[in-house]
């Protein structure tokens, strides 16, 4: 793991029309490393992850991939840069009339110029990687929730992307199959060399696999804090910080 950021954000402000979301957002992700984007709800973590894919322009401020200004490129540019860009969403996304790996092959075909022979053997290379193979042919409405979630997984591998971006991947899982997902994803950032943001409200998850973040504040619409989970949760005296990173406890405790 390196100092040199691969994403980066300066005094960024994001709105829709006069409403603003968050501003003053200024943050660097390392490559190689898990960084965590945070707060409660409302605060505005998914708009700020829909940034940095290329969904949203920024009102104010830049935002730089591997060194290069991402929107001052142009289109063109811009698709390249996302090609580099693995995007797993909430629900999974997967197309329900496809199965599995068709669904992972889908990004091959449309990004690529490779054989369906060539097409078939990475897809199955991804789905083993996340224990998917055995649902190569089924449909998505086949298998479990957790069991779609490393499918899209599988999928936001498929053209091995530089940088992995998760969208609160552990929403609506059971504990152990939430603790699988963690495993599988620090397997992508030790492994692979991955580098991965994820959103996430999930306690459990953040203090064991992210080693950055920023916490974002609803009230003020702007950052409040900067570092790991884990740190934030030892040393940051922010009550918003503070009762976010000890809600499980205080939860715990009240019963």
């Amino acid at each position: 793991m390196t100092d040199q950021p691969i994403l980066s954000m300066q005094d960024v402000t994001l709105a829709f029309g006069p409403k603003i979301i968050q501003k003053n957002i200024t943050l660097n992700v390392r490559k190689g490393s898990i960084f965590a984007v945070m707060g409660g709800s409302g605060c505005g973590k998914s708009t700020l992850l829909k940034s940095m894919i290329g969904l949203l322009r920024p009102t104010t401020g830049a935002y730089h991939v591997q060194g290069d200004n991402y929107w001052s490129g142009t289109e063109a540019e811009r698709t390249e840069v996302n090609h580099r860009f693995g995007v797993l969403f909430q629900s999974g996304a997967l197309w329900s009339s496809m199965t599995i790996g068709e669904n992972v092959a889908l990004p091959l075909q449309m990004f690529t110029d490779l054989k369906p022979p060539v097409i078939r053997r990475l897809v199955e290379l991804k789905l083993g990687f996340v224990g998917m193979l055995q649902a190569i042919d089924l449909y998505p409405s086949e298998i479990s929730g957790g069991m779609r979630k490393r499918a899209g997984l599988a999928r936001a591998m498929a053209l091995d992307p530089d940088i992995l971006f998760f969208d609160e991947p552990s929403a609506g899982l059971d504990p152990i199959t939430s603790a699988r997902l963690d495993d599988l994803i620090l397997n992508l950032r030790d492994g692979l060399g991955a580098t991965i943001v994820i959103v996430s409200h999930e306690l459990s998850s953040l203090f064991s696999i992210a080693d950055d973040g920023i916490f974002l504040d609803a009230k003020t619409k702007i950052p409040i804090a900067h570092g790991s989970p884990r740190d934030l949760r030892d040393h940051c005296d922010e009550p918003q910080v503070h009762a976010f990173m000890h809600r499980e406890r205080d939860e715990k405790g009240s019963n």
